[in-house]
């Protein structure tokens, strides 16, 4: 079977494929864009809780890059070509403004990862450049002297002058993201580093903590620890589910708790009052233990409390405290309350797998892309984009921002060669 030839082929059609084969085609060049299922985008449509988190408001091009932490000094040329006031302008000049929340990340104004999904539908759409093929899984690649020459797919044979690869990482695999492309990668020569789910949830141990489930509070601090020994702490918003901890607090902690995981055994206190000292506290259970002293304990942990969280107290206390009435609690016994309110103990049991991740690391090394144009050093007519690289990152719309700069500049470097 004769393939069918096209000036660029996107493997791919997530959020940087669709951005790299709608660069490509307003450039002019003649682009197949193949997605393996039915439809494109569809971890795009359910990105940021299905609200999308396009991009951070990050103004300071230094102050953003260090959130990409060893990728940084790699990443100021393409975020130069395409950064985040490049975002802003694209999606806005295509109808869709964009609000900066909590943390400057932005979302799209309407609250829609829908939305997003729609702009970058049109703009692969508008060039008249780009044939669209779905459900069109990759088979195999044809390798000829040291480039690629076809792809066999399920929906036919097709070849090109250059590649451009975006299959994804391996967060949410139900949705596409296997890792299909960290394979090829590794076949056609290049260094994958092994991916992980980084900014993940965690899994624990304690019951308390899944009782709660559902319950979120946004001002805690958790304080972890390895083999006994503190390591590090942050201040945040908590998430409580039936297996463990969630929220951005604990996403953007998981890659360094995967890390300490390795040595030994992990814990955690949560601090449900970082903005109040240990005597200030004790003062304030003092006054609500004085008003409200004929009661018994267990009556009075909703006062002393963040709102939804006295029955995980009431579970590490004493069945002996909480059936004492406020007045007959000793010193001591208020004493160590308040100062498990101040550390309420974790114990981590693990991080969460690809289905709950929200980004997994992992991918080629930088070192063996030219980052200037995406282009793999290994082989000529290959460009590799957005979550097969591997670039660690926090939540808060460094990934997607990652996307659309490796994407744009791609499909700006194929345009152009193809043009030289």
């Amino acid at each position: 079977m004769k393939a069918e030839s096209f000036d660029v082929i996107v493997i791919g059609g997530g959020a940087s494929g669709m951005m790299a084969a709608g660069r490509a085609g307003e450039l002019g060049a003649k682009v197949l864009l193949l997605e393996k299922n039915k439809n494109l985008g569809e971890k795009l449509k359910i990105t940021g809780g299905g609200r999308c988190n396009v991009t951070n408001a990050e103004d300071d091009i230094h102050a953003m890059l260090a959130h990409y932490g060893k990728a940084k000094d790699f990443l100021y040329s393409p975020f130069s070509q395409f950064g985040v006031k490049d975002s802003f302008d694209f999606f806005e000049k295509r109808g869709l403004p964009l609000v900066v929340e909590a943390r400057k990340r932005a979302f799209p104004h309407t609250q829609k990862a829908a939305d997003v999904y729609k702009v970058l539908e049109r703009y692969v759409e508008e060039s008249g450049n780009v044939t669209v093929k779905t459900s069109a899984s990759v088979l195999n690649m044809r390798i000829k002297d040291g480039n690629i020459e076809a792809l066999n797919t399920k929906k036919g044979i097709f070849s090109a002058e250059r590649y451009i690869c975006a299959t994804g990482g391996m967060s949410a695999p139900d949705t596409g993201s296997t890792g299909d492309g960290f394979g090829w990668l590794h076949t056609m020569g290049h260094t994958v580093a092994e991916s992980n789910p980084t900014i993940v949830p965690l899994e624990v141990r304690d019951e308390w903590i899944k009782t709660l489930s559902g319950t979120s509070l946004s001002f805690m601090k958790i304080t972890f620890f390895a083999n006994g020994i503190k390591k590090f702490s942050k201040t945040g918003k908590v998430l409580f589910t039936h297996f463990g901890l969630s929220g951005p607090l604990i996403l953007n902690s998981s890659s360094d708790v995967h890390e300490l995981l390795q040595y030994g055994s992990v814990t955690a206190t949560i601090d449900m009052y970082p903005d109040t000292d240990l005597g200030s506290l004790e003062k304030r259970v003092l006054a609500i233990f004085d008003e409200h002293k004929n009661k018994l304990c267990k009556n009075i942990l909703s006062l002393i409390c963040p709102k939804g969280v006295s029955l995980g107290l009431g579970m590490l206390l004493s069945d002996e405290v909480l059936s004492t009435k406020v007045h007959s609690i000793s010193k001591e016994d208020r004493k160590s309350m308040v100062q498990l309110m101040k550390a309420m103990p974790v114990t981590i049991k693990g991080l969460m797998g690809y289905d709950r991740a929200v980004i997994s690391d992992g991918g080629v090394l930088l070192e063996e892309i030219d980052m200037k144009t995406m282009q793999s050093k290994k082989i000529p007519n290959l460009y590799v984009t957005g979550d097969l690289l591997h670039i660690n990152r926090p939540s808060g719309g460094f990934s997607l921002q990652m996307c659309w700069t490796t994407g744009f500049v791609a499909g700006t470097a194929v345009a152009k060669a193809m043009n030289a």
